[in-house]
């Protein structure tokens, strides 16, 4: 498993930014030939989702979300904060902070018209931050010919069913 960090400097929200060379380059820099990738966005007014990246889509994409979570609304967070970014925050939770894309052939596992994009909510330009999770998946190899293999099995059967979440 594997750790990086990526940024990029958005305007205020509604703000898409493209990421995916950047991923691949990751991807393929750490020699993982097939796994997962969980991209995660910190921060409560950030989300990360796939597009078809281009002007119209992004546009429209843009126009969406300003429509389910509208600036300019009574929100409670408002009355709490007065921080006017109340629609920030919903706007990021009904996209989310997270998306898992499968590594296949050292690159993402992306239609031919998707990208990964990260998306700025908030009411100011931030810089954000992903945190890019890559793993392999056991029994397969890296590059150079290591074989990836599990050291400890989890039986989450039994965990669930002593939590009382499964009969035993």
């Amino acid at each position: 498993m594997s750790t990086h960090t990526i940024t990029c400097d958005m305007e205020t929200g509604v703000d898409i930014c493209d990421i995916t060379d950047e991923l691949n380059a990751l991807v393929s820099g750490a020699g993982i030939v097939t796994g997962m990738a969980h991209v995660f966005v910190p921060g409560s007014t950030g989300a990360a989702t796939t597009i078809e990246y281009e002007p119209g889509v992004v546009n429209d994409l843009k126009r969406a979300i300003n429509e389910l979570a509208a600036p300019g609304r009574l929100y409670d967070h408002e009355l709490a904060w007065h921080d006017g970014n109340d629609h920030s925050h919903v706007q990021a939770a009904l996209l989310g902070p997270s998306i898992s894309i499968p590594i296949r052939e050292a690159r993402l596992a992306l239609g031919d018209w998707q990208q990964t994009v990260v998306i700025n909510h908030d009411n100011s330009p931030r810089t954000r931050e992903m945190v890019l999770l890559q793993k392999i998946f056991p029994g397969q190899r890296d590059r150079s010919g290591v074989k990836f293999t599990q050291h400890k099995k989890t039986d989450f059967r039994r965990i669930l069913s002593a939590l009382k979440f499964l009969p035993s």
